[in-house]
């Protein structure tokens, strides 16, 4: 296993800690229609940090609040995070981009792709 894979199994381990301690699986904590609704609800916290003009040690708070709903999304529904993190990075990597209202986007839209 490389640095990289050993960073993000210990990442995937700690989120795997804090599920176990509050038994999650057995408290309905794993429930993916909650989760989406804490997602959406930290979605709404870093929207306010950044409408709000919050210091960025604030933003990457609630950034990270995320990244630990997103991993323990994998830890719930029993797939691979990482993996399909590279799968995709292949994918909009190939992408085009364009200028939509004067700012970037890179969307498999554009190309009458499915692959969003």
């Amino acid at each position: 296993m490389n640095d990289q894979q050993q960073h993000w199994q210990a990442m995937m381990d700690i989120v795997q800690s804090f599920h176990d301690k509050h038994q999650f699986n057995k408290n309905g904590g794993e429930d993916m229609v909650y989760r989406v609704a804490l997602m959406t609800e930290e979605l709404g916290e870093i929207s306010e940090a950044v409408t709000k003009g919050k210091s960025k040690e604030e933003l990457a708070e609630e950034c990270a609040d995320l990244l630990i709903l997103l991993m323990g999304n994998a830890i719930a529904a029993d797939f691979d995070l990482n993996g399909a993190f590279w799968l995709k990075m292949d994918k909009i990597l190939k992408r085009e981009s364009r200028l939509v209202d004067g700012r970037i986007r890179v969307s498999g839209a554009f190309t009458g792709s499915e692959d969003s």
